[in-house]
């Protein structure tokens, strides 16, 4: 089992840039999966983005297409997220979570939360108009 720690939130204006980071510790495998999802108030949690942890493959949403990007750092063992062009409704709380579902790493039922077993607390992003 992993342990997660997501940071970087805060509050920054329409078109601005944030940069989130999940923190990841414990064992780890190379068919490892490390996700981003959202959470704005009053509706249900969606993928973000995701990166295996060879840093190979990456998967996106299409509403962040083109804006956000997520990377792996190797020598901090960390999975960053930069949230560029950000709009209003970006406005949500990001959580990072880490599958070890072969079919995710594979690239299939990435953006299935159900498929990720660890999750950090959260961090809250807002975007202001």
């Amino acid at each position: 089992q992993v342990q997660l720690a997501d940071s970087g939130g805060g509050l920054v204006q329409a078109g601005g840039s944030l940069r989130l980071s999940c923190a990841v510790s414990g064992r780890t495998f190379s068919s490892h999966t490390v996700g981003w999802f959202r959470q704005a108030p009053g509706k249900e949690r969606e993928f973000v983005a995701a990166v295996t942890w060879s840093g190979a493959s990456t998967f996106y949403a299409d509403s962040v297409k083109g804006r956000f990007t997520i990377s792996r750092d190797n020598a901090k063992i960390t999975v960053n997220l930069q949230m560029n062009d950000l709009k209003p409704e970006d406005t949500a709380v990001y959580y990072c979570a880490a599958s070890q579902n072969v079919l995710v790493y594979r690239g299939f039922y990435y953006a299935d939360m159900s498929r990720y077993g660890s999750w950090g607390q959260g961090t809250q992003v807002t975007v202001s108009s």
